[in-house]
């Protein structure tokens, strides 16, 4: 069950990289996270409320429970972690070609399944291991193909950005393990609907103060191209595609995590083979963004795919 949630979750993330890069093409970083976060929190306000006042039944895979403080906190620091990821990923993938962040942000297991082995202390069995080495052989050659952008990896600032957002990306899967886990089993124990629920609730509040206070500073006489694509300056200016593609971030994202969290929940699920699978949304992403954006050097790209597509089979094998 937990497999096929995490496969579910890696198809729905890859629509969620497109979207994401519909709508930045458009528009600048702030405003498209900040309405992305409020959408994704009138998502989940109803399930709040209705779980409060008695009508989603406690035994419903969308009840929240009322938590308190102490177990709040924890969802805060997740929220800090996770729009610090957002915040460094959504500007890179404003300025980076799609089929090379996503590659670059499917490094982003081999960190996860180093922390789930020292961590966690989780074992893979043969074919596993098989997956993941192809996995990793796999993005690597990706991120060898994209060097073919003319694009100086030790010298870009977006790919700096990339490669932190990937980092922080990890550290996020691997505390959503210890916010999931029985205390028993060294965890927090939360409730995976209130980890979901709260944290959009805490990052529109955490972007909403960024907003504000970037709409009071005070703008440049003559703001560089630079200032402009990272501080979001051109607000309100783009297509009407592009604003339907904010919305859709928002729907894509809240069902790959509700995937994602549920397959975590499940005692037999494997934090760094879940990780691994979601990764395979590059192959959607990838997909798009050479018939939608038509990107380039999409021909070394595809052999490199296919080692991605066998480790999610290796993957699949070893987990039956």
């Amino acid at each position: 069950m937990w497999l096929l949630l995490a496969f579910t979750s890696a198809a729905l993330l890859g629509f969620y990289d497109v979207f994401k890069k519909q709508a930045l093409k458009t528009h600048a970083v702030v405003p498209v996270l900040t309405l992305n976060t409020l959408f994704c929190s009138l998502i989940f306000l109803p399930l709040v409320l209705l779980s409060w006042t008695g009508h989603i039944a406690a035994t419903s895979a969308f009840y929240v429970p009322a938590t308190c403080w102490a177990e709040q906190r924890y969802v805060l620091l997740k929220a800090v972690i996770v729009l610090s990821s957002w915040i460094c990923g959504y500007m890179a993938i404003k300025n980076l070609p799609l089929t090379l962040v996503c590659p670059i942000n499917a490094t982003r297991p081999v960190m996860v399944l180093l922390g789930a082995i020292l961590v966690f202390g989780e074992h893979l069995n043969l074919y596993q291991w098989m997956g993941v080495c192809f996995a990793i052989l796999g993005f690597y050659m990706l991120s060898r193909s994209g060097k073919k952008e003319g694009i100086d990896f030790r010298h870009n600032r977006w790919v700096a950005l990339a490669v932190l957002a990937s980092a922080l990306g990890a550290v996020s899967a691997l505390y959503d393990k210890f916010l999931l886990a029985a205390p028993e089993a060294g965890g927090v124990g939360l409730n995976r609907m209130v980890v979901q629920s709260y944290f959009n609730f805490y990052q529109f509040g955490m972007m909403s103060l960024v907003l504000l206070a970037e709409g009071r500073g005070k703008p440049k006489a003559h703001p560089t191209h630079d200032a402009r694509e990272s501080l979001g300056s051109h607000w309100f200016k783009g297509s009407c595609w592009g604003w339907l593609s904010i919305p859709l971030i928002s729907l894509f994202l809240s069902a790959a995590d509700f995937a994602y969290f549920y397959a975590l929940s499940l005692p037999t699920a494997l934090i760094s083979v879940v990780s691994m699978i979601r990764r395979g949304s590059v192959l959607v992403s990838f997909s798009v963004g050479a018939v939608v954006f038509r990107e380039k050097n999409l021909r070394s790209k595809a052999i490199d795919l296919a080692l991605v597509l066998l480790s999610m089979v290796f993957l699949w094998l070893g987990s039956k």
